[in-house]
């Protein structure tokens, strides 16, 4: 069963536009971006974007590994399937279908 925080964390990440934004992007190409690159694609700052990757990262939604001074992110698929899934056994389990 999903963890309250992992469930928190999760919701918090899919529920602000900007992260929606974020997200659908990264996932439209899959490729890598900087928080530069996302900060300059979506019109934020450089600290806001950042804000938004960690929780993201946070969220298990986003990957990122270290390139010199650089923070590439990415889309982490199985984990965002993985927390998806967890969330959907959440619900199948507290509310039965209707009769």
């Amino acid at each position: 069963m999903m963890s309250w925080n992992t469930l928190s964390d999760l919701l918090k990440a899919l529920s602000g536009e900007t992260r929606q934004k974020i997200l659908l992007e990264l996932f439209r190409d899959g490729k890598e971006r900087t928080v530069n690159q996302v900060a300059e694609e979506m019109g934020l700052g450089q600290s806001t974007a950042s804000e938004h990757l960690t929780q993201m990262k946070r969220a298990g939604i986003l990957a990122s590994r270290r390139m010199g001074k650089e923070v590439l992110y990415r889309p982490d698929r199985e984990m965002l399937l993985s927390q998806l899934q967890g969330l959907i056994q959440l619900v199948e389990e507290c509310c039965p279908p209707e009769p």
